[in-house]
């Protein structure tokens, strides 16, 4: 069932960090933190009315044919000059440099900080598109590798985001910020999770 729980399955974390060689603990709570909020971007995206999320979800499209995810997601196989441009097509065209800048002393990086969150956005998004596409395409029924059409209407693409972030305590419907809901969930409640939303609200645009 698609949910943020099969989505950090996916990941390969142990392989992650000894590619970044960073603590496996500290990729891993990372990853908790940055998942949803790539995920929520593509949610933020999709639902403004004063957004162009068409790129997002061609990138969509094309990251769900990409076989990704089939057998296990190998890290050498992901793009990360790609999964720089997703980032900037999910926070207005903030690069992963620009979105780990903004995150700097919130703690998302662990003590390696910003470095270790620039690192991660590139490999993380690819991977990330891959699995909603997939749900994508399981809910519509795409052919094998065929990439499905994305819609941001009902039916499509909204509700397949809608359910994975389900799980982070369903922060989609009808909140201004997304994001701080999602990811205040996802951290336990309390100021960080807010303070990590509202400074990625800001990289989104801060059109609210």
């Amino acid at each position: 069932m698609a949910g943020l729980d099969d989505l950090f399955a996916q990941i390969p974390v142990q392989d992650i960090a000894r590619r970044l060689g960073a603590p496996e603990d500290e990729v891993n709570n990372a990853i908790h933190t940055l998942v949803p909020a790539l995920v929520g971007g593509v949610q933020h995206n999709c639902q403004a009315d004063d957004i162009d999320s068409s790129k997002l979800e061609e990138a969509v499209n094309t990251q769900a044919a990409s076989g990704l995810l089939d057998g296990g997601v190998s890290v050498d196989q992901v793009d990360e000059h790609e999964g720089d441009n997703i980032v900037a097509n999910i926070f207005g065209g903030n690069n992963s440099s620009a979105v780990a800048s903004a995150l700097a002393g919130t703690g998302a990086g662990g003590s390696a900080g910003g470095d270790l969150v620039k690192k991660l956005l590139p490999i993380l998004a690819p991977i990330v598109l891959a699995y909603i596409g997939k749900q994508l395409a399981q809910t519509t029924g795409a052919p094998a590798g065929q990439a499905p059409t994305a819609s941001a209407g009902g039916g499509g693409l909204g509700d397949v985001l809608g359910s994975i972030l389900g799980s982070a305590g369903g922060a989609g419907g009808g909140n201004n910020n997304p994001l701080g809901s999602i990811l205040g969930s996802v951290l336990g409640g309390g100021g960080k999770g807010g303070a990590i939303g509202d400074i990625l609200g800001g990289l989104l645009g801060g059109k609210k």
